[in-house]
């Protein structure tokens, strides 16, 4: 047997609940894992509270959860893992639990903490993503809102490891780390316009919006093209004819053992903001919602 954070109805975080459930078997590729470390991301307070319904329709019970890092006990047909091995992946069926399964799983270097292990996995990979959908090239600038957040902040070290120069808006308490990691950091807000456009000189070529927080016309007007600006965050896209960025698991699949690797070795950084215990999944969804914590926050089971 196994306990997991489940929820059987929408609605707010009181409705994730602690259960006891029977330990998940693995299928081919996959892999079961006593899980070390489970990320907590945006989608998933988001098909909790049934804003993904109409495109992410639950099947009651959820066990909520994209990714997780843990010790393989049991393996699959043709996983290329083996039980005592360290590794992190996709959650097959819920990352919020003590055994839970791993999709193509990538092994995690010892370098790499559990709580970094398991962050990286979603918000590295639509980072390495949506770069490749955008088509940025080096010698071009790119303008990522929502650069101090974690996908804007991976997507920020990957462009600047291109030769591509970036520009990144943030919150004032995230210009520094922005800064420091290479791109040219702008206060998010009012005159977020008039800033870009001081820091850029000869302009910007392309937008990722990593914010959600209503800035596509001005960026498609920045960019003079809105095929140059692509969202993973505005579910307001196709009303400004921009691209909302959409899921492609063969190139993801491709990144994330670089990411891992970077990741283990320093040149990639990913800051774990707090960590709960598997239990306080409530918790941890209720403070992220009311931005009493933000960036990556991570489950300990």
């Amino acid at each position: 047997m196994s306990t997991a954070i489940m929820f059987s109805e929408y609605g707010a975080p009181e409705v994730l609940r602690l259960s006891e459930v029977t330990a998940p078997e693995p299928g081919p590729g996959q892999v079961r894992v006593r899980v070390r470390a489970a990320s907590v991301n945006p989608l998933d307070m988001k098909i909790r509270s049934g804003l993904m319904a109409a495109t992410v329709p639950a099947r009651f019970p959820v066990v909520p959860g994209l990714d997780a890092a843990g010790v393989v006990d049991a393996v699959g047909e043709g996983a290329g893992a083996a039980a005592g091995d360290e590794v992190l992946g996709t959650a097959v069926g819920g990352g919020y639990t003590r055994y839970a399964l791993l999709d193509r799983p990538v092994a995690k270097p010892a370098a790499l903490s559990w709580e970094v292990a398991a962050s990286l996995v979603t918000v590295g990979q639509t980072a390495f993503r949506v770069l490749g959908q955008l088509g940025v090239q080096r010698g071009q600038t790119l303008l990522v809102h929502g650069a101090g957040g974690s996908v804007g902040f991976i997507a920020v070290q990957l462009a600047v490891a291109r030769g591509i120069t970036v520009i990144g808006t943030a919150g004032e308490r995230d210009i520094e780390r922005v800064d420091a990691a290479g791109a040219t950091a702008v206060r998010y807000g009012d005159g977020w316009v008039q800033r870009v456009r001081a820091a850029a000189g000869h302009g910007v070529d392309f937008v990722l919006d990593a914010s959600g927080a209503g800035v596509l016309a001005d960026s498609a007007a920045l960019a003079g093209d809105r095929a140059r600006v692509l969202t993973i965050a505005d579910m307001t896209a196709a009303q400004h004819g921009v691209r909302f960025s959409a899921a492609d698991a063969d190139q993801e699949r491709e990144g994330l053992p670089w990411l891992v690797e970077s990741a283990a070795s320093g040149t990639l950084r990913l800051p774990v903001r707090q960590t709960y215990p598997l239990e306080q999944a409530a918790t941890a969804h209720a403070d992220l919602e009311a931005r009493r914590v933000r960036g990556k926050v991570v489950l300990l089971p």
